[in-house]
């Protein structure tokens, strides 16, 4: 087959598509194609092969072109294209829950499947609603997200998001929602290493909003472990433990958006794991599958499902789910990359060049603009001083001057987002590094 080149596509063609989160004006006018992918690497439509500094988009945990991953997808489209899960069911999403469940901490042993992050948060929050009007709690239907998350874009997961421009076109389209501070402070915390010391005590603003709303009128709190798409922002020592605290003292259920930081990111299979804080309820998308075919999940305690199945037998206990949970190919995509974590030891494998990647993060201090650095286990952020009145716009010239220099790099905003597939070497960070380093250096 041949690959679509910028000589073979037509510009009109590229008109009927809507892109996501793009601006389509400026995209079509000078577009940027990726043709096909191997390994560490995507070959842009004009030939170029360019290292992947993002794992696509957070997603592509075990490398490109996975064999073993097409193999399954093939097989199980010619034995079982679709079956039904309402009502009905076919033997790959009951292997891959058992399988999933394997790799969580505590009894986060029950599994609701999804297609993607976004249906996976707007699937937890209604769990945890639902949960507490079963037990009597029924006023309890309050949210609390946090400033600058990201929990996807439909209607729960955009209103508990902290992301402005997420939100402005839609208004308030949830009510009952709030928010706690994010954690970022440039003037205490700029250049560390890992976690920060200080902000421990930003988590106690969750009491303060227990305060004001009371804890019979709040369901959950939703956090990202590690907020990833906002620039890769940390968690203080000791503030998702305090969350888990807080949580527990007021009988509000916490919920994890591992979407980005589950399978493998920090060197542990969740950043639950990584943390040593068990939430009640995490979501996942992304690494399920290895971004081959959209999937995600929902892990709940078993409290929380046993809550659900107390009534009668042969009566539906959660009205919810998608024609395409637990779809057959979904499923074998991921159990085939289950398989290749399991056999290269991916889930674990950060933690080997951790101390690499951190180092390589923190050699462009004293470059450019460069205001800040932020690393923990396989991600990293490069935080750029703003051009006065141009918000964006700094780190948006260095992503497309890393891509035309060789380098898949992510921006938000004038922050420069890294986080590469796990199987990257030494030789590759080396690579992706000289680039970045390179392009700050040509900054104006």
């Amino acid at each position: 087959m041949e690959l679509a080149t910028t000589t073979n596509l037509p510009s009109s063609d590229l008109d009927a598509f809507w892109m996501p989160f793009t601006a389509n004006r400026q995209f079509k006018a000078s577009p940027r194609l990726l043709v096909a992918a191997e390994g560490m690497y995507y070959t842009t439509s004009d030939g170029r092969q360019i290292i992947d500094g993002t794992a696509g988009l957070w997603c592509v945990n075990a490398g490109h072109g996975r064999r073993e991953i097409a193999d399954a997808v093939q097989k199980q489209v010619m034995q079982l294209d679709f079956a039904p899960t309402f009502q009905m069911g076919h033997p790959a999403p009951f292997e891959l829950a058992t399988r999933l469940v394997e790799l969580l901490p505590g009894d986060l042993n029950r599994v609701f499947f999804t297609n993607s992050g976004s249906e996976s948060v707007d699937t937890a929050l209604k769990i945890a609603i639902a949960y507490h009007r079963l037990k009597g709690q029924g006023a309890r239907q309050r949210l609390i997200g946090r400033e600058r998350g990201y929990h996807g874009v439909n209607f729960g997961g955009t209103a508990v998001g902290g992301t402005g421009a997420n939100r402005k076109l839609f208004g308030n389209i949830v009510t009952g929602i709030d928010h706690l501070s994010h954690t970022h402070n440039l003037e205490h915390n700029a250049f560390t290493r890992g976690q920060p010391k200080w902000g421990e005590h930003l988590a106690n603003e969750l009491d303060r909003l227990v305060t004001l709303h009371d804890a019979s009128t709040i369901a959950a709190v939703i956090v990202e472990p590690v907020a990833g798409s906002t620039g890769v922002l940390l968690p203080p020592v000791g503030y998702l433990q305090k969350l888990r605290q807080i949580c527990d003292k007021h009988g509000i259920l916490l919920i994890f958006d591992e979407v980005i930081t589950g399978f493998g990111r920090l060197g542990k299979p969740f950043a639950a794991d990584y943390f040593g804080v068990i939430p009640d309820i995490i979501t996942v998308a992304k690494g399920i599958t290895n971004a081959t075919v959209p999937m995600g999940a929902v892990f709940v305690r078993e409290e929380i499902y046993q809550t659900f199945v107390q009534g009668i037998e042969n009566g539906i206990e959660f009205f919810h789910g998608y024609t395409y949970s637990g779809h057959p190919v979904a499923c074998a995509a991921s159990l085939a990359t289950l398989d290749i974590y399991k056999k290269e030891g991916l889930l674990t494998r950060v933690s080997e060049i951790a101390d690499y990647w951190e180092n390589a993060v923190h050699s462009l201090r004293g470059l450019p603009h460069v205001i800040d650095l932020r690393n923990l286990g396989l991600v990293g952020a490069i935080e750029l001083e703003s051009i006065p009145g141009k918000p964006g716009a700094r780190g948006y010239e260095t992503f497309v001057k890393c891509y035309q220099q060789g380098a898949l790099v992510r921006a938000a905003g004038d922050n420069i987002a890294l986080s590469p597939p796990l199987i990257i070497e030494k030789q590759h960070i080396d690579e992706l590094f000289g680039v970045v380093t390179d392009v700050l250096k040509q900054l104006a």
